[in-house]
């Protein structure tokens, strides 16, 4: 009896180390599918919502392309814009995208002084932009320009007004990112959110040079 119970236990560890190790393989392996797994959804519904987003911003502009013309006798756009402002805009927020590229490459390097500068840099040249529109917005109201004017300037201000909507949006989302990583650092989840951010961000800029085109560009041709 003592022969096979020395037997049994001699021969216990060496069963079952390989079997823990195993177990072990297995639940790395798993986590790291399930985070692969939460990465795709997160992409993939977040793409979704930016091609809704530009379904909505391609309605605004059908709907300015076809009340462009429709000044009621009011003042066009060749009367109202200016484009020094307009390319000054311009500048800032396709500055602010590429800060905010720089700040995406210093949160993934784990880097605090790159990451929290650049996102510094594209909180000011954002909030730069949104001064400028304003700006124009208030200087042309105070001339009696304002969206209750005609059904051109109906449909800028809802254009533009929206873009400008989404960037305040941003730069509110912006500061939550910083708070976020400040608070518990360069998680996984956080990672996923600082892309999301990204997408957005980029994707204004893509619809700004659009607008700016369409609007502004054209506008002053008319």
């Amino acid at each position: 009896m003592s022969a096979f119970t020395g037997t049994a236990g001699s021969e216990a560890p060496h069963s079952v180390g390989p079997l823990m190790g195993a177990s072990s393989r297995h639940l790395t392996d798993h986590a790291a599918r399930d985070l692969e797994s939460k990465r795709i959804i997160v992409g993939y519904g977040f793409w979704i919502f930016l091609l809704s987003d530009i379904v909505m911003f391609s309605a605004f502009f059908a709907a300015y392309a076809v009340l462009e013309g429709n000044t009621a006798g009011g003042p066009n756009g060749r009367a109202l814009f200016h484009l020094d402002n307009v390319a000054l805009e311009t500048m800032c927020l396709l500055a602010s995208s590429f800060t905010c590229g720089l700040a995406s490459i210093g949160a993934r390097r784990r880097n605090d002084i790159w990451f929290y500068s650049a996102l510094t840099a594209t909180f000011v040249l954002g909030a730069a932009f949104l001064a400028i529109e304003l700006h124009e917005f208030a200087t042309m109201i105070a001339v009696g320009a304002g969206p209750q004017r005609s059904a051109f300037l109906s449909a800028f201000f809802s254009l533009v007004g929206c873009h400008g909507l989404h960037v305040s949006i941003g730069l509110l989302w912006l500061l939550t990112m910083m708070a976020q990583v400040y608070a518990k650092g360069y998680r996984a989840d956080i990672l996923r959110r600082l892309l999301c951010f990204s997408l957005f961000w980029h994707a204004l800029d893509i619809i700004w040079v659009g607008l700016f085109t369409v609007v502004y560009l054209m506008g002053v041709e008319a």
